[in-house]
């Protein structure tokens, strides 16, 4: 294990335990370097001023940089940070693109709340068949 590598699990073990300023200033710089877990970490802590102040500017970009990076849980945060608003204007149609990608990776989560995007039409066509497949692959992903 390499520095970069031992500092990421510090940081992820201080963000587990609820010691957020610590778990930031582990995070911050590996986050900077472009470390997907850490930006997500990263994210999390900016956007409700966990160990520190908000910071929704540094929310966006890091939850933008880490799902770009392919980090699942970094596209659904991103995809609710569309949808309602939070840290970036409201956009639901680029909401769903984020949790498109997030449920193609398996994310349950993403699949419900996708699901329900269909159902009421918000940044997508109204497809009641859709969100009933989406739905379904959410509860086998959930009781697998």
């Amino acid at each position: 294990m390499n520095d970069s590598d031992m500092t990421l699990a510090s940081g992820v073990a201080a963000f587990e335990a609820k010691e957020f300023r610590r778990a930031f200033q582990l995070l911050a710089p590996l986050a900077a370097r472009g470390e997907a877990d850490a930006q997500f970490r990263v994210a999390v802590m900016s956007q409700n001023g966990l160990g520190g102040v908000v910071n929704e500017a540094l929310a966006f970009s890091s939850m933008r940089d880490a799902a770009g990076q392919g980090h699942g849980l970094a596209q659904h945060g991103l995809g609710v940070m569309y949808l309602y608003g939070e840290c970036v204007e409201k956009n639901e149609a680029e909401a769903a693109r984020w949790f498109r990608r997030a449920a193609d990776q398996g994310l349950a989560g993403a699949m419900m709340t996708l699901g329900m995007m269909y159902e009421q039409g918000l940044g997508v066509e109204r497809d009641a068949e859709q969100a009933r497949r989406l739905y379904a692959r959410s509860e086998s992903t959930n009781s697998g």
